[in-house]
């Protein structure tokens, strides 16, 4: 079979072909909504007035018939009982011409036939054309029961409605046949449709117009939503649809889908926002941090490549301070490492070992390097809230990973350390409270305002006034690697603070039982 497109008789393409159903919906798409509604509401209308007024006209046809039925066999039952009839019709035969116009309206053929089926007599004959009879011997008239049935006129015109009823008291088996026309029904029922045509013309008429405004009505609010949605796309992103209709309804349902949405794309732009800013900061932040141990390497590198170093003490010293800042530098890196691979999954990129421990552990852990890095400072290890330790206040067993959690106190002591004047007084608390296992490390320093506290755990950030940092303190990751870390193990960081009352770090991760 050829690749050539299937046509019509004589190489034509068919108008069915001629519109693909992707030309259809486009036709259908250049009308608006509105105009779609009221089109596919008037043409579903016309297709039950149509279907109606048929319906209705059939029944009432077949009524009339039914009635002309009636009277026709009335008629023929009452001639066919008549005797002595004249042998001509009109004035000579009053009594069947009185008895057929009283039963029958309109043209009446009325006749006698003989048991051949041959016109024996007519009584009344057509005004106009009569009627072509068929063959209706004495075996036909018994064969049709007394059943109307309908024949042409002989000139072609109207169709005639006839019965056929055997004489009642003839010998010869002759017959009555009684006829009328059926110009009065189908005139009345050709009225009877152009006056419904007419009606229901007027009553689409009318129905458009009212449907009009009824659609542009009940289309109202989705132009309010249109006109919020036109906003959103301008960057209006706090607008929102309103109220249009209740919650149970469909519009209510839709507008209250449409605000859940818009809030999820403010809070995600948002969101997506705050993370840029956080982004540009933490970039920024890292570039300054990086850039200062490695001006320092570079600088002393410089200076012992032009010659400014000639003693091997001057070597020695410069050496060290190359050391001390690549090793600040390592740090700083490691740090950021860690973070980076906190922030994408712990599952993927930082597997934690968790095993059964105690806080208790890490807590005396605390306690040894506190008084290692300055002797001078008292400690002291009690329960959570400055309870009694041991016994009384419990345990506390947690599934963890002891080697990050031991990083997790490192930093909390170093930042203790870091933050507050020498010799200020440390307590360390452990135990469980409310069903959580709890470490904390509160210190007597100059604390932190409230502005403070909330950015406590941010990358980079340290309040260095607030809480007189030391030269040759850390870059501010610390505690944003304690809240990632202690996050990771299904915990939570709080911090308790206020100006000159000191700070206080809780620890809380899930019991392990």
């Amino acid at each position: 079979m050829s690749g050539r497109t299937a046509r019509g008789p004589r190489g034509k393409t068919s108008p069915r072909d001629r519109f693909s159903p992707r030309d259809r919906f486009s036709l259908l798409g250049r009308f608006s909504l509105r105009g779609r509604l009221l089109a596919i509401s008037l043409l579903l209308l016309v297709v039950a007035l149509l279907g109606s007024n048929a319906l209705l006209i059939a029944l009432f046809q077949r009524d009339l018939v039914h009635q002309l039925d009636q009277r026709l066999r009335t008629a023929a039952t009452a001639t066919a009982r008549l005797t002595d009839l004249p042998d001509v019709a009109g004035d000579r035969s009053p009594q069947a011409r009185d008895t057929v116009e009283e039963h029958l309206t309109g043209d009446i053929y009325l006749a006698y036939l003989g048991s051949n089926g041959h016109v024996r007599r007519v009584i009344r004959p057509a005004a106009h054309s009569a009627p072509a009879l068929p063959r209706l011997d004495a075996t036909a008239v018994g064969r049709r029961d007394r059943h109307p049935f309908e024949v042409p006129a002989v000139d072609g015109g109207e169709t005639w409605r006839v019965i056929a009823v055997p004489e009642a008291q003839a010998t010869d088996r002759h017959s009555v046949v009684v006829a009328s026309s059926l110009t009065q029904v189908n005139g009345t029922i050709r009225q009877l449709g152009t006056r419904m045509l007419l009606i229901d013309s007027v009553v689409l008429a009318l129905l458009g117009v009212a449907g009009w405004f009824a659609v542009r009505g009940g289309l109202r609010p989705l132009r309010r939503i249109e006109t919020t949605a036109a906003a959103i796309a301008d960057g209006d992103l706090s607008s929102r649809v309103p109220e249009l209709a209740a919650s149970r309804t469909e519009l209510g349902r839709l507008a209250a889908a449409l605000n859940g949405m818009l809030d999820r794309i403010e809070a995600s732009d948002a969101a997506r926002a705050a993370a840029a800013e956080r982004m540009r900061r933490f970039i920024a932040d890292a570039s300054h941090e990086l850039r200062t141990p490695l001006f320092g390497i570079k600088g002393f590198s410089e200076l012992y490549g032009m010659g400014g170093m000639p003693e091997r003490t001057d070597v020695d010293a410069a050496m060290g301070r190359i050391e001390r800042e690549a090793a600040r530098l390592v740090r700083l890196v490691e740090d950021l490492l860690l973070l980076a691979r906190l922030d994408e999954s712990a599952a993927a990129d930082l597997p934690l070992r968790l095993t059964p421990m105690d806080l208790r552990t890490l807590a005396a852990d605390a306690l040894h390097d506190l008084r290692a890095l300055d002797p001078g400072r008292p400690v002291t290890l009690t329960g959570p809230g400055g309870g009694p330790p041991g016994p009384g206040r419990g345990p506390g067993p947690v599934l963890g990973d002891e080697a990050r959690l031991r990083q997790v106190t490192s930093n909390l002591v170093g930042n203790a350390v870091s933050h507050t004047p020498p010799g200020t007084p440390v307590r360390i608390g452990v135990g469980t409270q409310d069903g959580l296992a709890v470490l904390e490390l509160h210190d007597e320093g100059p604390g932190m305002s409230p502005e403070q506290a909330a950015r406590a755990f941010d990358r980079f950030y340290r309040a260095d006034d607030a809480r007189g940092r030391t030269q040759g303190g850390g870059a501010g990751l610390g505690l944003a690697i304690v809240d990632s870390l202690v996050t990771a193990h299904h915990g939570r960081v709080e911090v308790r603070t206020a100006p000159d009352e000191g700070a206080t770090f809780r620890i809380l991760l899930p019991l392990h039982i």
